[in-house]
C-alpha cells in the first residue's frame, strides 16, 4: 500500500476497527475512508453496492461485525448469525467486483471447536463441534474464510483472514449485559469502588441514574455491591487477551508485507485454512485475570464465582507461530495493557 492509497475501514467506530484506523494515520496513511452504521448499512446489498460502485477503494478492512459475549451470542442468535453473514458477503462480493487490490477480513478464535487441541492451529478449524452458545456467530466467520479463499481460488483476488484472539483496548464495549468477559470486570468493579468509597455523582454519571437507591438496585442484578462483585462461572477457564493496538499492528502489517499466496504452503493438493491466528500465545484463568483486574482497579471487596453459570469453553489458546513466521510478534503486557485500558476507562 502508497500512504495515499484509498483504504476502506469497515466498523471503524468498534475496538478492531478504530485501533486500525489510528494505526494507519500513525503510519502516515492518509486515504482512510470510513462510514458510520447510519450511513450506511453493510448488510444491505444495493446500500453496499452503491457505495463501493462511488467510491472505489482499492484496499478493504472488513472490522465491521455484529460482536457480544456470552450472553448476547445465546439470546440474539438469528441476529448475530444474519447480519455478520449479510455484512461479509456483500463487502466481499463487492470488492472482488470493484477490483480492490487486497482485502483482510477479521474474524475471531471462536471459530475453533469447543474440545480443540491447545493451543489452536489453523489446521483444527472444522474438526470437531462449535461452542454451543456462540455457534451462529462462529458459523458466519468460518464462513467468512471460506468465501475469502474461494474468491481467491476461482476470481485470483488477494483476499486474506486473520482470527484475533480475545481483544481489549480503547473503544471496547463496557454494557455490563453484553460486554466481554474483561471490560466487564473492569467496569463492575470501578462502580463497586466508587459504591464503596461512596463516590456517589461518579457513580450517578457513570450509570446516568439520579439516586443511590436506583444504582444501588441496578448494580445488584448484575452481581455488584460496595463489598463485593460476582463473576460468572468458577473461574477456572483459560483465555487469551491481545491489546487492541497490538492487534491492529499485526493487521496493518499483514497488509503491508504479506499477500494470500503467503498464508499456505505452496506443494498442498488442496489449499484450506489459510486464515492467520493473531494472538500472544500466552493465556490465564479468568480467576487469575479477575485478581490482577481488582488490584489495578483498586477494589477491596470479595470475588465471588457462580458455578452455576456457564464457563463456555474451559481454555482457548492460539497457535500464533505461523503469524511469527510471517514476520510479527505482539509487544503489550496484559498487566499494561489493562493498566492502559482503565485510564482510557476513567477519561472517557
Amino acid at each position: 500500500m502508497n500512504l495515499d492509497s484509498k483504504i476502506y475501514v469497515a466498523g471503524h467506530r468498534g475496538l478492531v476497527g478504530s485501533a486500525i484506523v489510528e494505526n494507519l494515520q500513525s503510519k502516515g496513511y492518509t486515504n482512510i475512508i470510513t462510514q458510520t452504521h447510519k450511513a450506511l448499512n453493510l448488510s444491505n446489498q444495493s446500500e453496499t453496492k452503491a457505495f463501493f460502485e462511488k467510491e472505489k477503494p482499492e484496499y478493504v478492512i472488513l472490522a465491521a461485525a455484529k460482536v457480544g459475549g456470552i450472553i448476547a451470542n445465546n439470546v440474539y442468535r438469528a441476529d448475530f448469525i444474519y447480519e455478520n453473514l449479510m455484512i461479509q458477503n456483500n463487502v466481499i462480493h463487492q470488492s472482488y467486483v470493484n477490483g480492490v487490490k487486497k482485502l483482510l477480513f477479521l474474524g475471531s478464535t471462536c471459530i475453533y471447536p469447543k474440545n480443540s487441541p491447545q493451543p489452536m492451529k489453523e489446521d483444527y478449524l472444522l474438526t470437531d463441534t462449535l461452542e454451543y452458545t456462540n455457534e451462529p456467530y462462529a458459523i458466519a466467520k468460518i464462513a467468512g474464510i471460506k468465501m475469502c479463499e474461494s474468491y481467491n481460488l476461482q476470481y485470483n483476488t488477494n483476499f486474506i483472514s486473520v482470527m484475533p484472539t480475545n481483544l481489549y483496548g480503547p473503544n471496547d464495549n463496557f454494557d455490563l449485559e453484553k460486554s466481554h468477559v474483561l471490560p466487564a470486570l473492569i467496569r463492575k468493579m470501578h462502580l463497586a469502588k466508587l459504591l464503596s468509597e461512596k463516590r456517589d455523582e461518579e457513580l450517578f454519571q457513570d450509570l446516568n441514574v439520579k439516586s443511590l437507591s436506583e444504582a444501588k438496585d441496578y448494580l445488584l442484578s448484575f452481581g455488584v455491591s460496595e463489598t463485593s462483585v460476582q463473576i460468572w462461572g468458577t473461574g477456572t477457564p483459560k483465555r487469551e487477551f491481545l491489546w487492541s493496538k497490538d492487534m491492529s499492528d499485526a493487521c496493518v502489517f499483514i497488509m503491508e508485507n504479506r499477500n494470500f499466496k503467503d498464508t499456505f504452503l505452496k506443494d498442498n493438493k488442496e489449499i484450506r485454512n489459510t486464515h492467520i491466528n493473531i494472538g500472544t500465545g500466552e493465556d490465564i484463568s479468568i480467576k487469575e485475570l479477575a485478581e490482577i483486574i481488582k488490584h489495578i482497579v483498586g477494589f477491596n471487596g470479595e470475588l465471588n464465582f457462580d458455578a452455576t453459570k456457564p464457563d463456555g469453553t474451559m481454555r482457548k489458546l492460539t497457535d500464533v507461530s505461523k503469524l511469527n513466521e510471517l514476520g510479527w510478534k505482539h509487544k503489550v503486557s496484559l498487566n499494561e495493557g489493562i493498566k492502559q485500558m482503565y485510564e482510557w476507562y476513567k477519561s472517557r
